[in-house]
């Protein structure tokens, strides 16, 4: 497998977590968002949408990190990252969407370089924004998670796709500069999975395309 992947992309480091998780190897391939890399005519025929992450895999291109950690659920089902059991599935589902579909979207890096380039929206501006959304959606996720109840994770008593798009948002959020101080659960959660060495395998230091 090769995966094609931007060290600070939090979707990328979503399906890096979960290729850790599983122990399974890939080559990796730095794309680099800073310089527009990812809207190269190259980059383009591998996904429509210029993003990573990219993964290339048994003769296919698959896109969009969530289908991509789905696709290595369904041939890689252990260790498992979305539980069988139906009410457990569902609340996995449930912060991983409210994350990927609510949080990210509103905050990722075509979005806020339209902000401030088309327009002309302020540094300070963006930033106001930017942590306007993620208070938004991290209010709901910790709702969510003082309603599990689940300890160190978010589900259950081991880690799968909601830490695998939790961590990465919590770590945009950190790098931004957002008061976090109001989210104990998410922050347990978050300092908990840190420590374990699948998480520390994927954090954007360890990648060979990292920069300051």
């Amino acid at each position: 497998m090769k995966l094609y992947s931007f060290f600070n992309s939090s979707t990328s480091y979503r399906v890096r977590i979960a290729l850790a998780l599983k122990g399974l190897p890939y080559d990796y391939q730095g794309i680099n968002l800073r310089e527009g890399q990812q809207c190269s005519p190259a980059h383009r025929e591998l996904s429509p949408i210029g993003g990573v992450p990219v993964l290339e895999t048994d003769g296919a291109v698959l896109t969009q990190s969530l289908a991509i950690i789905d696709y290595l659920e369904t041939l890689h089902p252990e260790p498992r990252l979305i539980p069988i059991d139906a009410l457990h599935r569902a609340r996995v589902l449930e912060i991983a969407n409210l994350i990927g579909c609510d949080i990210h979207p509103l905050n990722n890096v075509r979005v806020l370089n339209y902000l401030q380039k088309v327009l002309a929206i302020t540094a300070e501006q963006k930033s106001a924004w930017y942590k306007h959304w993620i208070a938004e959606g991290l209010s709901a996720v910790e709702a969510l998670l003082q309603r599990n109840d689940s300890g160190n994770y978010c589900v259950g008593d081991k880690p799968g796709l909601a830490e695998c798009c939790l961590v990465p948002q919590v770590a945009n959020a950190e790098r931004m500069g957002c008061d976090l101080s109001g989210y104990p659960r998410i922050m347990a959660v978050y300092r908990h999975c840190l420590e374990l060495p699948a998480f520390e395998a994927a954090a954007p230091a360890r990648q060979p395309d990292f920069i300051l």
